[in-house]
This record gives structure tokens, C-alpha cells and sequence, in this order.
């Protein structure tokens, strides 16, 4: 097997590498193998490494950076972000399908645009990497892959109620919750303006406003969630 596609892939997305029979490994399906050869390898023990990779990597990206977040939220959203849809739509980017190595009849019936064998040759292509350059560098790519996907996390997780998320989350870690209060209302009564500041222990955290009373008090949360959040994180 001539010892092309991976290099191309590779070259394309700017991936540095040392062992290229990995990558062309990642590439290989069982319908290629057992038609060229019965002794040629194929992705699939690659494929379950890349499975654990992923889990492990995802896993910890998302305890590092949403320490906000229960077990239950945290084991869904890992579900989301490794489930076949949307690791098949990540090999889509990479344009994977293009140099996978498939069988006639797989290649026939549109092997290359299969959710599920795009998702298995991305896990397997995760595998190579962490097999040929380590732990480190495999992590720093795959969250590179998964970042705009990480930004639906924020759109569907972080969008919640802040004010009950701070609470939460200062009264588990401070033994106490936050406080109120509105130091300002302007504007004519269709078109109201609050201006509301939170308070922890007795001290001004973040002011924000809104067009309701409400409004004010949930902006003023966000303020200090992220505050707190970026803490958390550094």
C-alpha cells in the first residue's frame, strides 16, 4: 500500500507527525484490508483506543473549564461531543471521507460520507496521534478540533438561570448566597431602565441592567458568574 493519503491529510491540516503508518493505519477499513490482503491491518483496534482518547481528553477539558457544572450535566454534554453525529461532522471539516481507504463496494454505496465510518476513522486518526506524539500534543489538537463545538456548550449550558447558578454555587463553596439591590430605575414607564448590583459577602461584586428589575439582577449574576468562572479556570 502505497503510502500517500495520510501524508496529504496530514500536510493539509499542518500536522506534524513522525510515524506515518499510523495515520495511513487510521485511514485503512476492514473492506479495503480484506479485499487487498487478509493479512492487512485495519483501523478498528485503532478505533477503540481513539474512543478511550477522546472520553479521556473531553473529559478532562470539560472538568478544567466548566467546574460550574454537576457530574450528570458534565457525562451529558460528554455524550454530546463524542456521540457519532457530531464526531462525523468534525471528519466532514477535516475533510476525512476524501482519503480513507475503502473497500469497491464500500467506496460504491458512499463509504466516504458514512456518519458512522467517518466517526470511526476520526477516532482512529485521535488514536494515531496520541500513539506517534503523545498525550499532550493529541490533546492540544483535538480541543483545537472540538472549539467551535465547545461554543454550544455556552449557548446551552451557560444561558441558564445565573442568578440560581451563583447561588449555587456560593452558598456549596461560601456558606452563603448572594444579595440584591436596585440603585437605579430611569426612563419613561414603556421603556424602563434597572440598574441592579450583587452583593457577596457584603461587598459589591458586579452591577448590571436590564429593562425590568429582573433583568438587572440576572445581568449583574452573569457579571460576577464569569468573574468567577475565569478564576476558576486560570
Amino acid at each position: 500500500m502505497a503510502l500517500e493519503n495520510a501524508k496529504i491529510l496530514l500536510t493539509n491540516l499542518n500536522w506534524r507527525f513522525h510515524n506515518i503508518s499510523l495515520y495511513e493505519l487510521a485511514l485503512t477499513h476492514s473492506s479495503y484490508a480484506n479485499e487487498e490482503n487478509s493479512e492487512l491491518e485495519h483501523n478498528e483496534r485503532l478505533e477503540f483506543l481513539g474512543d478511550a482518547v477522546l472520553d479521556l481528553i473531553i473529559s478532562d477539558y470539560l472538568y478544567r473549564h466548566y467546574a460550574h457544572l454537576p457530574e450528570g450535566d458534565l457525562s451529558k454534554i460528554r455524550a454530546d461531543l463524542v456521540c457519532e453525529d457530531c464526531l462525523a461532522q468534525l471528519a466532514i471539516q477535516l475533510n476525512l471521507g476524501k482519503y480513507l481507504y475503502l473497500g469497491k463496494g464500500e467506496a460504491f454505496y458512499g463509504g466516504n460520507s458514512k456518519p458512522s465510518l467517518l466517526a470511526d476513522a476520526l477516532e482512529a486518526i485521535v488514536a494515531a496521534l496520541y500513539l506517534d506524539l503523545g498525550y499532550e500534543e493529541c490533546y492540544r489538537k483535538v480541543i483545537d478540533l472540538f472549539e467551535p463545538v465547545f461554543w454550544t456548550i455556552d449557548v446551552n449550558y451557560t444561558s441558564r438561570d445565573f442568578k440560581t447558578l451563583l447561588q449555587e454555587y456560593t452558598q456549596s463553596h461560601f456558606g452563603e448566597i448572594p444579595t440584591y439591590k436596585i440603585i437605579k430605575e430611569s426612563g419613561p414607564d414603556h421603556q424602563k431602565e434597572f440598574v441592579a448590583q450583587v452583593y457577596l459577602e457584603g461587598k459589591i461584586k458586579e452591577t448590571g441592567a436590564g429593562s425590568s428589575k429582573k433583568q438587572a439582577e440576572q445581568s449583574a449574576a452573569k457579571r460576577a458568574w464569569d468573574k468567577l468562572s475565569q478564576k476558576l479556570i486560570d
